[in-house]
């Protein structure tokens, strides 16, 4: 039975720069409503300037591996008053419905907690319902804007255990 692995890994690493090259390709062609080129995904990375703060002590970047396939990936950013902030959540789609998605969040807030994280807050877009409806059954509930930016719709949080 395959089963999944989530561990911190550099956001840089071979598999976590796939992983990030695959999330920006499917989000932002979700939001174009067709394809991203390979220029326009090259484009948003090179602008991912709080990608080095996904490291201890202000934050991590866990993959997920789905036996031995790199699935999932994630990142914790540390913010000001205890709050953690959830990004790059990302689950390949061929790898979707098989539990990554539950075990990603998991694992992010366990990492968070570590950080000293009490709070752990996200922003996404509207059209991204699949993410929105894992974030509600994982506990989330909407919250105040937190921050404002061009693609963000809508704010969750959760108060960690």
């Amino acid at each position: 039975m395959t089963t999944w692995t989530l561990a911190p890994e550099a956001f840089d690493s071979p598999a976590a720069s796939s992983l990030r090259r695959d999330y920006y390709a499917d989000v932002a062609g979700s939001y174009w409503k067709r394809p991203a080129t390979p220029e326009e995904i090259d484009e948003g990375l090179a602008g991912e300037d709080e990608l080095p703060l996904l490291a201890p002590p202000s934050g991590q970047f866990v993959v997920g591996r789905y036996g031995d396939a790199p699935a999932a990936c994630g990142g914790v950013l540390m913010l000001d008053g205890g709050r953690g902030e959830l990004t790059r959540v990302y689950v390949r789609p061929a790898f979707r419905g098989t539990g990554g998605g539950a075990a990603l969040l998991d694992r992010l807030e366990e990492q968070a907690r570590a950080l000293g994280a009490h709070t752990m807050v996200l922003n996404t877009r509207l059209d991204l319902v699949e993410a929105r409806r894992l974030y509600v059954r994982h506990g989330y509930a909407e919250i105040p804007a937190y921050r404002t930016g061009p693609y963000m719709d809508v704010w969750y949080g959760k108060a960690l255990d």
